[in-house]
């Protein structure tokens, strides 16, 4: 991800685009996929959540949810993203992830999975 400028006209905002390293060319931020749009998300909410840490004086931020995106991924960018947030539970982080993608239920060891019966719903923690 570039910042966008512009000669000769004003910054309005944080424009970004995208530097393709597998094309050789930047493009417009439009023109990502889902899955290129939520490992984008994820890595700015990861570089955000570090850049606060080490310029608020000692927060730390040690919880992230994500709710869902991880059905716009292919298996492989799945597995990478998997491997991030297992990385970051290892040192000590809260990782809550909302999802539906069962090859991703499969690899998470601790659920808490809402069921509905009926009328009624329950939780069941696994």
């Amino acid at each position: 991800m570039l910042r966008k400028e512009e000669k000769g006209s004003r910054q309005s905002g944080l424009d970004i685009v995208i530097q393709d390293y597998e094309s050789g060319t930047v493009r417009d931020i439009k023109t990502l996929s889902g899955g290129e749009t939520f490992k984008a998300a994820l890595s700015l909410a990861l570089g955000l959540s570090d850049m606060i840490q080490s310029f608020a004086g000692g927060i730390e931020l040690d919880t992230l949810f994500i709710d869902e995106g991880f059905g716009s991924l292919d298996s492989d960018s799945l597995q990478q993203a998997l491997h991030v947030l297992l990385h970051l539970r290892q040192s000590d982080k809260l990782i809550g992830i909302i999802s539906h993608v069962q090859e991703l239920k499969e690899q998470i060891d601790r659920q808490i999975v809402i069921k509905k019966e009926n009328m009624d719903s329950y939780i069941e923690v696994v």
